[in-house]
């Protein structure tokens, strides 16, 4: 059964002493025995220890916002899914546009990511989604499709089932612009219908897909009650503890 997720992605802000101060905040305001809402808190690496600690008890995730695909090696920079593991993190964003955008991410690369964090049974958050060019070429299907297919070779069904996967369309990350409930619906539903095409409707029925692009407090519901959207990728709105607990309070 699918349950609603919001994750927060905080991208490159926040030092330590800041997460800690909006987890404190946070961790009074959300109270899981009295919301369905499954929440997460997707950090940049220096702050996932203390946010495990600061979040204990509170049924409240944490994730990382990138993985390397390999064990161990010579990947200065990169951070591996035993590191991971290490610290705790339950979830790990994959594939975001501006990962895709700035650091080279391909759908071979999400795909060697998804079987590595399944393999350290990290659930993946894996980002699909098209750009502004892409959808006034009425191209937006074939993208999103082939990030998928390729995104999930030999991903087996019951790791499938438990994938969430993000559409965001690139045009509205950080610009202001929402795609419509409509559009969001849209494109989720035919994420779905994707995911029942490469696996079977019992699988698309339990994948979990979130909408992220600029969700914020006043668009939150509108988006959450489209029948195909069950969660949101939240990120500008996330950076502050009362903005964020209202998206997940929609």
């Amino acid at each position: 059964m699918r349950y609603p997720f919001i994750a927060g992605n905080w991208k490159m802000h926040k030092t330590i002493k800041e997460a800690a101060l909006f987890a404190e905040k946070f961790r009074k305001l959300y109270d899981s025995s009295v919301t369905d809402v499954r929440v997460a808190i997707c950090a940049p690496f220096t702050q996932l220890a203390e946010l495990k600690k600061a979040f204990e008890g509170t049924g409240i995730l944490v994730g990382a916002q990138n993985v390397h695909f390999e064990d161990k090696g010579a990947f200065t920079g990169e951070i591996s899914a035993d590191m991971l593991a290490e610290t705790g993190v339950d979830c790990c964003i994959v594939g975001h546009s501006e990962r895709r955008e700035y650091f080279g991410e391909t759908n071979e690369t999400v795909n060697l990511k998804l079987h590595k964090l399944f393999e350290k049974n990290i659930m993946p958050i894996m980002c699909v989604g098209e750009g502004l060019e892409q959808r006034e070429a009425g191209e937006e299907h074939q993208i999103v499709r082939t990030q998928l297919v390729e995104g999930l070779v030999n991903i087996a069904p019951e790791y499938a089932s438990r994938l969430v996967i993000a559409y965001e369309p690139i045009w509205a990350i950080g610009t202001g612009k929402t795609a419509s409930p409509q559009q969001a619906q849209d494109m989720c539903g035919y994420i779905r219908q994707v995911i029942e095409e490469i696996y079977d409707e019992t699988v698309a029925d339990e994948v979990v897909i979130q909408y992220g692009g600029s969700v914020k407090p006043s668009n939150a519901a509108e988006i959450m009650n489209m029948e195909d959207i069950d969660g949101a990728l939240v990120g500008g709105a996330s950076l502050d503890p009362d903005d964020f607990i209202e998206i997940v309070n929609f």
